[in-house]
């Protein structure tokens, strides 16, 4: 028997959302769509609905710690599993809540288990659609607003902005839907933006929504639902790094650790003007420490992400991805390894050179760098190992985004 195809569609215009599950369910009258509505989690209450043919069924869900892990593991996998049976849908379209980012569900897809194993057994997963506002979206991936005050869900503890839910999303999507209208110069920034923070995903007009949102003919590059290495490429495919509308993709190297206090410094030249912002990080004050930086407009968040090939024994370098060795292995280097300064940044009403000259500032000098490892471990270094911006006094380990156990590196 096939498993049934499994698409995953999110956004923050809810409009634009429910037109195109329109749309999907046109083209394909056997398809299932499940949602679920978090407005409510924090008391406690889930809101289930299914579309299935005629049927429309609705439901309210009382969850004891009224929590996006127990939704996922109590209710929305079950769902999943019981729709894959004989006599399902053919598709099924997984219709997130506008507060969720789609990396984190499908995360979960692929590694929670249900009965022994993970959906992905059970259904086809075959990518993200995103629904973006050209007219609004650019604006709420730039700012730094609460979920509460955009009218998303507020799930517990959750520290994001609207600005790395709607980054989020876009960024992990195979097909973006154009679903609202913009002036020239707002639409074309849009896109400027778009074709280099998510430059593999097919773009559509919701006007001219056609059977390629059945996510059937992506292309070999898509990443259908599977989330990124931490340690792989950062400017995953090949996104233009020429500049257009003021929008421009630039990458900062460096072969020595960043001054933890001055990286504190020069964090707000990543928060002004700024897009997107990812990669990986070395502190001079925890030499054998990997650290993901992640910022979507105001936001900012750094955690551990695993330790150096450098520092790690022979059983992790054998265990490492193949790809993470071979990088490593080029860029070698004498004295530190693979230790590296690699960040992309995504600007949009800022000057990249500057963002490069106050992170560069922010490595270590000369005479710092000859100080060695001991005297480097006694600088000051406000981050802790979880840290976010606006800053939070430093914590213990994350435990990660509402999602906690969606990812291999920790979210903060």
């Amino acid at each position: 028997m096939s498993r049934p195809e499994l698409l995953v569609l999110s956004g923050l215009h809810a409009p634009g959302v429910e037109a195109v599950i329109a749309r999907i369910r046109a083209l394909d009258p056997d398809v299932a769509v499940l949602h679920h509505d978090l407005r409510d989690i924090g008391s406690g209450r889930v809101h289930r609905r299914l579309r299935h043919a005629d049927r429309d069924d609705q439901a309210v869900l009382e969850l004891a710690h009224g929590c996006l892990s127990c939704t996922l593991r109590e209710d929305l996998l079950p769902q999943l599993h019981l729709l894959s049976g004989p006599g399902g849908p053919r598709r099924i379209v997984l219709h997130l809540d506008s507060a969720l980012e789609p990396e984190q569900v499908c995360w979960s897809l692929l590694h929670v288990l249900v009965d022994g194993a993970p959906i992905t057994d059970r259904v086809d997963l075959r990518g993200v659609i995103t629904c973006i506002d050209p007219g609004s979206w650019l604006e709420d991936a730039t700012g730094d607003a609460a979920p509460a005050e955009h009218g998303l869900a507020e799930l517990p503890d959750d520290e994001r902005t609207v600005a790395q839910i709607a980054v989020g999303q876009a960024e992990f999507a195979d097909v973006l839907v154009h679903t609202g209208t913009a002036d020239a110069w707002c639409l074309a920034r849009t896109d400027a933006v778009l074709e280099r923070l998510a430059p593999a995903a097919a773009r559509m007009l919701l006007s001219r929504v056609d059977a390629r949102v059945l996510l059937a003919d992506l292309p070999p590059s898509a990443r259908r639902g599977h989330p990124d290495d931490v340690h792989g490429p950062l400017l995953r495919g090949q996104p233009p790094l020429g500049r257009d509308c003021g929008v421009q993709l630039s990458v900062f190297s460096a072969r020595r650790p960043f001054h933890p206090e001055r990286l504190h410094e020069a964090i707000d030249a990543l928060l002004d003007g700024v897009v997107r912002t990812r990669g990986r990080i070395w502190l001079a004050t925890r030499p054998d420490a990997v650290l993901w930086l992640e910022s979507a407009g105001g936001g900012l968040r750094i955690g551990h992400a695993g330790e150096w090939l450098a520092a790690a024994g022979a059983g992790e370098w054998a265990a490492a991805d193949p790809e993470r060795r071979a990088l490593a292995s080029l860029g070698w280097h004498p004295r530190f390894g693979d230790r590296a300064q690699d960040v992309a940044v995504l600007s949009h009403d800022a000057d990249p050179a500057g963002i490069e000259a106050a992170l560069a500032a922010a490595l270590l000098t000369d005479a710092e760098l000859a100080a060695g490892e001991e005297a480097w471990r006694a600088l000051p270094d406000p981050f802790g190992w979880w840290h976010t911006d606006p800053c939070d006094p430093p914590a213990g380990l994350a435990a990660g985004l509402p999602d906690t156990e969606h990812t291999d590196h920790e979210e903060h």
